[in-house]
């Protein structure tokens, strides 16, 4: 069975098969802001939607960073970093990519398994 939560015309926040929750692009919640607060934020929006979905950041299966420019990484990294915890770290690629729009410098897709 397929769960879908929050769906909107172009796509769901959370999608649920198996066992297996998959969240949709998170970016920050303030694109004004520097390359560690937008990771911060970014991340909180990840633990809110994992709790929702019944899981939480040590079930993280795999993760896919886009950022803006490479010249972030070691920033954007810090951040990561101290958010993952101690033995959990998932699956992890990180890209440069063009964002949706120019204020924003991360994005993160999330695959995570239910608790």
């Amino acid at each position: 069975m397929i769960e879908r939560i929050d769906t909107k015309p172009r796509m769901s926040r959370i999608v649920k098969h198996n066992g297996t929750i998959y969240l949709c692009g998170q970016v920050c919640k303030d694109a004004e802001q520097g390359i560690k607060e937008q990771t911060e934020t970014m991340l909180e929006k990840v633990d809110e939607l994992l709790i929702q979905a019944g899981s939480d950041r040590k079930h993280i299966l795999s993760a896919t960073i886009y950022i803006q420019d490479m010249k972030y990484f070691a920033a954007m990294n810090e951040v990561w970093d101290a958010w993952v915890p101690e033995g959990y770290a998932p699956a992890r690629a990180c890209v440069e990519a063009s964002m949706a729009r120019d204020a924003l410098l991360v994005e993160i897709s999330v695959v995570a398994a239910e608790i």
